[in-house]
């Protein structure tokens, strides 16, 4: 709620003035019904992702959710890489190996870790 009013003056400054052209043009484009029930149906998509995001940092630990978000940040650049035929630039490929590097070193210390555990025991 912070956030919202901190940028909601910034919003009405710069977006309002262009906001009913903006819509028009989208209205014009892709109709009114089709225009709602995509802003709806995105709505409910986010909600929805964002209630299995909560259910499963809190089955696993922050940690390992955010290690694995940022896996899967990776896997997407990578795929679609591929399957838009884009070359990656140098600091894509370097940013993208140090971020497979330490999500597989998170996995072998996480794996590592139990096995300490049950010795001490």
């Amino acid at each position: 709620i912070i956030s919202f009013l901190c940028t909601l003056p910034f919003v009405v400054v710069l977006e309002l003035p262009t906001l009913q052209g903006a819509w028009d043009e989208a209205v014009a484009e892709h109709g009114f019904n089709d225009l709602m029930k995509n802003i709806l149906l995105s709505g409910f998509f986010f909600y929805f992702y964002n209630e299995c995001a909560f259910a499963f940092t809190a089955s696993v630990g922050a940690v390992t959710s955010s290690v694995l978000n940022t896996a899967k940040r990776v896997i997407i650049i990578v795929v679609s890489s591929i399957v838009f035929q884009e070359a990656m630039e140098r600091n894509t490929v370097i940013g993208s190996a140090i971020a497979i590097s330490g999500t597989f070193a998170y996995s072998l210390a996480s794996k590592a870790k139990p096995a300490a555990k049950k010795k001490a025991e």
